[in-house]
């Protein structure tokens, strides 16, 4: 999960896929949406389960997405990543990315978000992570301010090197994080729930993924 190649690349689109309850159901609902967007990853949110039934659910996703090109992000559950044929995993916080390093690199993406402060995202990338995300909700559903996330990633664009995933709680939001110089772009529900399907959907998000130059 790298971004474009080139001066000021598009971003791509990163999925936050629903719970997965029925595999085939999402692998069926994930493939309309590669049909009309250029997708990067796929965040992969599992129920509870007992570990190798959680194994299971995300091997039956894993070969639908990463047949497209597409990498399969666990969330927080690196622990699992290799036995699932997964690409890597997605982890809250500075402490668990520190805590996943150790299983997850060379071979695996280990990515972060739940960055509360720019000291938090200083620290993961200090850690090793491959990509930083902001604005997705925290445990509760509360999302930070829209200003405050557009904030962080314009920071992150101009001083750091390592993929910023900025999250777009809604369509709209879209245009202001690929102003802001979001390498990626993070959406869910929002797509997901949207009332003229997923491939509609999925076709206005990515026609406002297209960075915009200017000229002086």
């Amino acid at each position: 999960m790298t971004p474009q190649s080139g001066n000021r690349p598009n971003p791509r689109l990163y999925l936050l896929a629903p719970e997965v309850s029925d595999s085939a159901a999402l692998s069926g609902a994930l493939a309309e949406i590669f049909r009309a967007a250029d997708v990067a990853a796929v965040l992969l949110r599992l129920h509870d389960a007992d570990e190798r039934g959680l194994i299971n659910k995300a091997k039956a996703v894993a070969p639908s997405v990463q047949a497209a090109g597409i990498a399969l992000i666990i969330a927080g559950r690196p622990d699992i990543v290799a036995r699932a044929g997964a690409d890597g995993a997605h982890l809250v916080g500075p402490q668990a990315l520190q805590s996943a390093i150790v299983t997850l690199k060379p071979d695996y993406i280990a990515g972060v978000g739940g960055l509360r402060s720019r000291h938090d995202a200083m620290v993961a990338a200090e850690a090793g992570a491959d990509y930083v995300m902001f604005g997705e909700p925290d445990a509760v559903g509360h999302y930070p301010s829209r200003d405050a996330v557009i904030d962080r990633v314009a920071w992150w664009a101009q001083v750091f090197e390592i993929p910023c995933v900025g999250y777009a709680g809604a369509l709209d939001d879209i245009d202001a994080l690929v102003a802001a110089g979001a390498d990626f772009v993070a959406i869910g529900d929002a797509l997901f729930e949207d009332p003229r399907g997923l491939r509609a959907a999925a076709a206005d998000a990515a026609a406002r993924l297209t960075v915009t130059e200017t000229t002086t």
